[in-house]
């Protein structure tokens, strides 16, 4: 009996690299129990693809397709902003949508994507990301204070590390640091990541504020993502660390470029009641088959 083959897409936004599979198109498993048997498979970069995690795209009854994501260590989370860029451009690549703007049904909710061309080639997409999530319950994180606007601390080997907590859909902490390049994200990260005050553990971002460019604030963020280590980019990620920047005065204005180790994403929060804007790339690195079973 011949062996089930499963065709797949490796993708990457800003060096955030994922595996996708269509499940509008081909015979996907569907039980979540099966996907993370998959993505812990798939993501392996020794035996396996290689990549932060596995994304689904599926049919939706909300919106034009529907998202599920599942970080490299099997665990099911809600969102990822580099992801839904490219699952946007293989959303038309695939042509289950053919016009430039698509609605995706995400576990943060659905979000509206205009999808980005040079020539005839999507090449990446601005995503409408949702309100930030501001009080402690929707981020979630336990607080005493009045909100988590206010700096949460946790303590790492004696050291004091203050955080703001931003929800994206996903729970994040924002850590500014004096030098992201040298700070130890591997070793703070994973202590933040399982901090009990967060229930459903954190993404975390290291970050500083470096020389504007043509005017434009930029801020440096490295990030360690929950179930999946640092990572080359988290658009979330990146999307918190403006709003906690905003929050805490350190840039001007309601717009920065966010530099992070696989390339830049230019994120804007109009103001305090309005939604968050992610621009960046989508990139199709290269397709193949992965038996099932194996």
């Amino acid at each position: 009996m011949a062996e089930t083959q499963l065709r797949f897409t490796k993708m990457h936004g800003c060096g955030n690299d994922y595996v996708y599979l269509d499940a509008l198109r081909d015979n996907v498993p569907s039980t979540t129990t099966a996907l993370k048997k998959l993505a812990i498979a798939l993501s392996d970069r020794h035996t396996g693809i290689g990549a932060d995690g596995l994304i689904v795209l599926a049919a939706s009854t909300k919106a034009d397709v529907r998202m599920r994501m599942f970080n490299a260590d099997g665990s099911e989370s809600e969102m990822c902003g580099n992801g839904i860029r490219c699952l946007g451009k293989l959303a038309y690549d695939h042509r289950h949508v053919t016009g430039k703007s698509l609605s995706v049904e995400t576990g943060a909710g659905v979000l509206d994507l205009t999808l980005q061309f040079q020539a005839k080639l999507c090449t990446g997409a601005t995503v409408t990301m949702g309100r930030p999530r501001l009080i402690p319950d929707e981020v979630p994180v336990e607080h005493a204070g009045p909100g988590p606007r206010l700096p949460l601390t946790v303590v790492v080997d004696g050291v004091h590390h203050h955080l703001l907590a931003v929800g994206m859909g996903n729970p994040h902490a924002v850590c500014f640091v004096d030098d992201p390049e040298t700070f130890p994200v591997a070793h703070v990260g994973a202590k933040i990541e399982h901090d009990l005050r967060f229930p459903r553990r954190t993404n975390v971002e290291f970050v500083a504020r470096l020389k504007d460019e043509k005017g434009m604030p930029v801020l440096r963020q490295r990030t360690w993502e929950r179930g999946s280590g640092e990572t080359q980019a988290c658009g979330t990620g990146a999307c918190a660390t403006v709003v906690a920047a905003i929050l805490a005065e350190k840039i001007p204005g309601r717009e920065a470029i966010v530099r992070l180790n696989g390339g830049d994403l230019r994120i804007t929060w109009v103001d305090d009641t309005e939604q968050v804007v992610m621009s960046g790339p989508a990139v199709t690195v290269f397709e193949g088959t992965w038996p099932l079973g194996r």
